[in-house]
């Protein structure tokens, strides 16, 4: 079935002046293909008509028409965001007493999934003029798996509660942590020390960090006491401890015979916390559809491939490779500089970092706890702090990106111009602008972004500098899946074809696995003192770090990507035999 597509922000009829009509062979032949929206002043086609020829496609100069096809595999349509909107086909399966992951990349439908199943969004099958009935509802889904679902959510006999993607709304509410808990539950003891909220108890919750609001989040949530429980992103912010220990809590409640659906694109964390698997596939901005329920594994290891074998369907034009070892992947090559120790003090926090030397063509992965320094050290690096012992100066050139992005009042094109001279050459469109996908983006204001559009121009932008050392500070936050991949893998590139160097901060183990030779390892209590040691090869470092969180880790046969082994598993028992927590 042909679908079209207006993006509604991107569309700027008053800039080119309906130029998608006026090239329509159809509108000219006298058939009404694209029309004017008498409400919202903005082209309408109408698909009954459209022949899919592409041409207002390639004629728009903002990208904000798509016209494709779904695939036979999609199904019955569950929503539509409005005529020409985003149409998400199925919805994924809960099941009692189970974990279900939702798998894929952004703007394909996931968090309207859960909006639907939780009773947030009540889908309309298509039918986006009018208000259909639960009956309506039902009698569509009749035979599916969800149907029974469904009829318990209309009569009230099923309740869940929805943890949703963006935890900023709960700053708004005001109030403390202690007033935020008891408002749900008075029993709220053991879910606080779960989360680690002991020392933030009488904060006001406006006063926050990202974390802290995250791990709020999730304690409201699970204090709750319904039948289903929804986690949209419940790692976002969290350092990898922190990770960790909120999916062994979201395990535990699907364990205990609750049902649980989680959305998350940390793949090693997905994969730890789910039961089963449902991968999310399409055209993003356009049309989602949620596949069959697959085994964690099973489905992971599809969408890796890029092809679902019991749909038949193809969702990648390419497979996602990892290394097939753990091994060192890269030969030291000559020094490039080295770094003393590195002291400082702050009213409450202490830092020491051991001396170190980095090495021209490698990737350095920084891992650890949030608030045990990580930063601090990148920024005395490159220069934004000073160190309180020797003066530290490279001596080279370096391009930084921080933690925390600040959009300007610029194009995405205006920014990237200011740093490179490359804009319109071949290679950098072939290494940057597209795996990035930035080209849609260039005549956007930087300020107008999503946080993951911005991150992908930050990594852009920072990699596009003349630099002997790139320093990225998380460039995985606010990333899918493939986005994290793909930047992994741009990185990982730059350094090994023109001998650059990198230290990278990341919270994702997979990312930081996928894209190191070295180790970085921080250790200490948070927000009190910090340590960090000398950089180690990929294994020892990845040894010593997965031992102090006490975790062991495989590799998958098939996709060779990294895997957390389940606690007490026969895995886990042998490798802690022979103390190695990274796969051998």
């Amino acid at each position: 079935m042909r679908i079209a597509v207006i993006d509604r922000v991107k569309c700027k009829p008053q800039v080119c002046g309906f130029l998608c009509q006026r090239m329509c062979p159809r509108v000219r032949s006298g058939d009404e293909t694209i029309i004017e929206d008498p409400a919202t002043k903005k082209p309408v086609i109408q698909e009954d008509l459209c022949v899919g020829c592409g041409i207002c496609v390639s004629k728009c100069p903002f990208g904000a028409i798509i016209i494709t096809n779904t695939p036979e595999a999609a199904g019955a349509l569950t929503h539509q965001y409005g005529k020409n909107g985003f149409r998400l086909y199925g919805l994924p399966v809960p099941k009692s007493g189970s974990v279900v992951g939702v798998l894929g990349v952004n703007g394909i439908g996931k968090s309207t999934a859960l909006k639907v199943l939780s009773g947030q969004l009540k889908p309309n099958m298509g039918a986006f003029d009018k208000e259909l009935g639960w009956g309506e509802l039902i009698e569509k889904h009749r035979g599916n798996e969800v149907q029974d679902y469904l009829t318990r959510l209309s009569s009230g006999k099923t309740k869940a509660v929805y943890k949703p993607q963006y935890v900023d709304a709960l700053a708004k509410a005001g109030g403390t942590v202690r007033g935020a808990l008891n408002k749900v539950s008075k029993d709220w003891r053991n879910i606080e020390r779960e989360m680690e909220l002991e020392k933030i108890l009488d904060r006001d919750v406006a006063t926050l960090a990202g974390g802290e609001l995250q791990r709020l989040a999730i304690a409201v949530a699970l204090l709750r006491d319904v039948d289903l429980y929804f986690f949209d992103e419940p790692t976002s912010y969290l350092d990898i401890s922190q990770r960790l220990n909120a999916a062994k809590i979201i395990r535990k409640v699907g364990e205990d015979g609750k049902s649980v659906l989680v959305v998350e694109h940390d793949l090693i964390i997905l994969d730890y916390v789910s039961d089963y698997i449902h991968i999310a596939f399409g055209e993003k901005t356009a049309f989602g559809v949620i596949s069959m329920l697959k085994n964690t594994r099973v489905g992971i290891n599809e969408y890796l491939a890029g092809w679902m074998r019991s749909e038949n369907v193809r969702i990648r034009p390419s497979q996602i490779k990892f290394e097939e070892t753990g091994a060192v992947k890269f030969e030291s090559g000559e020094s490039l500089c080295k770094y003393p120790k590195v002291v400082k003090k702050f009213k409450g926090f202490g830092l020491v970092v051991e001396p170190g030397e980095i090495h021209r063509g490698a990737v350095i992965g920084i891992l650890g706890p949030n608030a045990t320094g990580k930063t601090t050290f990148m920024r005395i690096l490159v220069g934004e702090e000073k160190n309180d012992d020797e003066k530290i100066d490279l001596g080279i050139s370096l391009s930084y990106k921080p933690q925390y992005l600040t959009p300007v009042d610029k194009t995405v094109r205006q920014v990237l111009q200011a740093v490179t001279q490359d804009m319109y050459k071949a290679h950098y469109k072939t290494n940057i602008l597209e795996p990035l996908e930035l080209e849609s983006l260039l005549e956007k204001k930087a300020d107008e972004l999503s946080g993951g559009e911005l991150q992908r121009v930050a990594i852009a932008e920072c990699l596009s500098r003349d630099a002997d050392i790139y320093f990225l500070d998380e460039p995985s936050a606010y990333l899918d899946v493939e986005q994290r991949l793909v930047a992994a893998k741009m990185i990982r590139r730059k350094m090994e074809n023109e001998k650059r160097s990198a230290i990278v901060i990341d919270h994702d183990i997979g990312f930081v696995d996928y894209i190191s030779d070295k180790i970085m390892v921080f250790t200490g209590e948070p927000s009190v003192s910090g340590v960090g040691h000398r950089p180690e090869d990929l294994r020892a470092g990845m040894n010593k770090f997965l031992k102090g969180m006490d975790m062991t880790f495989r590799r998958d046969e098939e996709t060779k990507r990294p895997r957390a082994n389940k606690p007490g598993s026969q895995k886990d028992k042998e490798q802690r035999s022979k103390g190695e927590y990274y796969y051998s």
